[in-house]
């Protein structure tokens, strides 16, 4: 990668809108399938290898692993969401509905099933696992419907539950998820090649471990009923109170990790050296709802430096709908607001926050939203009321409406959201 500033001069506006989209570029490659997946590779087998997945990356990693073995007779079945597919030419893909699951949904979970009954020990099982592989494969379990899984779904993504909080619920209530994808695909040895979009890189929860045992399968979920309850399907509130009837198959399966969200933070640190900017990463566990965690990181941003630094950070926000008139946005352009109403057009700091994926909740194929000093006042200018957007939760509107919407289109990863706050030293000068 080559700098984007050769040399020493007055920072402007352009300048670091480009330095922070070359850290947000640098942290989706970290995690693009075509570069990294190869290596993660087992040997082939002496069987038959039966290649099935599930997620935003799904079918890039599908590309990659037939790049990577032009010779080994493949077979299989991977999901993405609709948009997310690419052209293979030996694991078929199939698309379904991202973030609440559709018929396409179910149909490509039975099907994934279908591909690794009936296999040997000797017979691999390569399973391609990323963020929003819940959605795209969701097979009711016992007792439920897919009505019943999309109600249930709806309520979490609305709930203010962390990401781990909202898999278990989806585990206990799925007939795939919870390692019942690796117990159909016994006595086959399966290998999990895993994209982390969650913080701390918990396996079990990446698409809701299909392929790994379930750790909390047994879980006391009387809490989360009672926070939910009159909101969840008669059926998935007696599933999620029930407790495991039989033990799991055992299985021979083993996990990888390829891509995650501190390798994607480590990434754009590099980018942001090679720009002449001083990184510090904050973590990417960096959670809780999306508007109170935009006005601490602008509390953190208000410090002064010494020289250009930028703060990185991950992890996934919510967004808490409370009732009252919503509008259009994600949990990523809230934060931003958020961030911009805080720091009240401080001069000398720029942020981005954007899902590495490409797409920010409902905010029309938006990755994320950037904002600059001089935000607030071309909001005011366009007419637009910075506080009224952010109780609306209208954030999207806002930052359409002053054009500082930032698109990716769909990246065919996913390692969680990307946070990078520009600050610079007084006079702003590098």
């Amino acid at each position: 990668m080559t700098a984007l500033i050769d040399t020493p001069r007055a920072w402007t506006d352009q300048r670091a809108r480009l330095a922070l989209r070359a850290m947000l570029d640098a942290a989706i490659a970290s995690a693009d399938p075509a570069r990294i997946l190869a290596a993660h590779l087992p040997p082939p087998p002496e069987g038959r290898c039966v290649v099935v997945g599930a997620g935003k990356a799904a079918a890039s990693m599908a590309v990659a692993l037939e790049a990577a073995w032009p010779d080994v007779p493949l077979s299989g079945v991977v999901v993405t969401p609709y948009g997310y597919g690419m052209p293979t030419r030996r694991i078929v893909v199939r698309e379904a509905a991202h973030p609440v699951p559709d018929a396409n949904s179910e149909a490509a979970a039975r099907e994934i099933l279908a591909a690794v009954s009936g296999l040997t020990p000797s017979d691999l099982v390569v399973v391609l696992i990323s963020g929003g592989g819940s959605s795209v494969m969701a097979l009711p379990a016992e007792g439920l419907t897919l009505a019943d899984k999309q109600a249930v779904n709806r309520v979490l993504l609305s709930s203010g539950l962390d990401i781990r909080t909202m898999n278990i619920v989806r585990r206990r209530l799925s007939a795939i998820k919870g390692g019942k994808l690796a117990e159909a695909a016994a006595p086959a040895r399966v290998v999990t090649l895993g994209i982390s979009d969650i913080p701390g890189d918990d396996v079990a929860s990446i698409a809701s471990g299909p392929s790994v045992p379930d750790p909390n399968a047994d879980a006391d979920l009387d809490e989360v009923v009672r926070a939910l309850g009159d909101q969840l399907p008669e059926a998935a509130i007696h599933r999620l109170l029930q407790r495991p009837v039989r033990p799991p198959t055992p299985v021979r399966q083993e996990f990888r990790l390829i891509g995650t969200p501190a390798a994607a933070l480590e990434a754009a640190a590099a980018a942001a050296r090679m720009e002449g900017i001083t990184p510090i990463i904050l973590g990417d566990d960096l959670e809780g709802e999306s508007r109170r965690l935009g006005a601490e990181l602008a509390a953190k941003a208000l410090h002064p430096v010494d020289r250009p630094t930028v703060l990185l950070s991950g992890g996934e926000t919510t967004v808490t709908l409370a009732g009252g008139p919503t509008g259009r946005g994600g949990r990523n352009t809230e934060l931003v607001l958020s961030f911009a109403c805080a720091v009240d057009s401080h001069p000398g700091i720029w942020a981005l926050s954007a899902d590495t994926d490409g797409e920010d909740g409902a905010n029309g194929g938006a990755a994320g939203a950037i904002t600059a000093p001089d935000t607030l006042a071309r909001a005011w200018a366009a007419g637009l009321d910075p506080s009224i957007h952010l109780d609306r939760h209208d954030s999207g509107t806002f930052f359409a409406g002053i054009d500082d919407l930032l698109v990716t289109g769909p990246t065919r990863t996913n390692v969680n959201d990307f946070r990078a706050i520009l600050i610079l030293p007084q006079g702003g000068n590098s």
